[in-house]
């Protein structure tokens, strides 16, 4: 449970958290922000919709959930804290643990 508000992470921590994320890139977000972007493509559309299964329930528990586009095999993942204008903490933190998933 995401008790505490995430800390905003400033140009010089975005870039440290960038080099931990293999994959992951910066790109505007929907409302104009940066967002940590990542794009997947699994066996078919079974595969994808399990990973977007787990990854959920991961979310769920973290109280953070992602900006994602699924077609047939194809994800497309956008993370970025709305309420704090900008990539945070917790949009590192769920990263790193859909990573997890991946491995």
């Amino acid at each position: 449970m995401n008790t505490k508000r995430p800390k905003r992470l400033s140009d010089t921590d975005l870039t440290d958290a960038l080099a931990t994320l293999p994959g992951w890139r910066l790109e505007p977000s929907g409302d104009g922000a940066s967002a940590l972007a990542r794009d997947l493509d699994f066996a078919d559309f079974s595969a994808a919709f399990g990973f977007m299964a787990r990854a959920s329930l991961l979310a769920e528990r973290m109280e953070h959930h992602p900006d994602w586009r699924n077609v047939w095999n194809r994800l497309e993942i956008r993370l970025w804290t709305h309420d704090r204008g900008g990539i945070t903490t917790l949009d590192v933190a769920l990263a790193l643990a859909m990573d997890q998933l991946l491995s």
